[in-house]
């Protein structure tokens, strides 16, 4: 199984947190929070926002981004950030592959940035200066998609069921 790893970089919205969590529970990726952050890990907004998934989260506290990448040494990041050159479905993303995003005020320093170039990447946006941004739980799922889609989803469900009908027998004509 390859791995995904979603890094926060000093999260302070505990809502956005908490989508993020969900987002990595239902596709298998580890989640990182590196501090400080601006809410406690118990704050009712992150629970509420990750709902009952928590159980199913493999995440790891760092102190801050030193810590992090002296526990980290293996791997390949990259580094979504407003301020990137490349799009970020323009990238083949490696395994073990580690998604990297700062906080919502800020991003991330531009020192990181500056020192890996060729592996900062994007979302395109409009020409906007009132548009700074999108949500950071909103790019994390752009990225961990896009991720997942070049790894060719492994692990996950691709197809669903109903539950009061069967797509098989939609095809064969009888419809329940």
């Amino acid at each position: 199984m390859p791995s995904l790893n979603i890094v926060l970089v000093e999260p302070q919205i505990p809502q956005n947190t908490g989508n993020i969590a969900r987002t990595c529970a239902a596709t298998g990726a580890r989640l990182h929070l590196v501090e400080p952050m601006g809410f406690r890990v118990d704050d009712a907004k992150l629970k509420r926002a990750g709902l009952d998934y928590w159980h199913l989260l493999d995440i790891t506290y760092y102190a801050d981004l030193d810590d992090f990448f002296r526990r980290n040494p293996d791997g390949t990041y990259y580094y979504f950030s407003t301020k990137a050159e490349q799009i970020y479905s323009e990238i083949a993303y490696a395994d073990p592959c580690y998604l990297v995003f700062g906080k919502e005020t800020a991003g991330l320093p531009e020192s990181l940035l500056f020192a890996n170039h060729d592996r900062c990447v994007r979302l395109p946006m409009i020409d906007n200066s009132a548009a700074r941004s999108l949500n950071l739980s909103n790019t994390v799922a752009v990225g961990v998609y896009e991720v997942l889609r070049q790894w060719q989803f492994p692990a996950l469900r691709t197809q669903g069921a109903l539950t009061k009908f069967d797509w098989a027998a939609r095809e064969s004509g009888d419809g329940c």
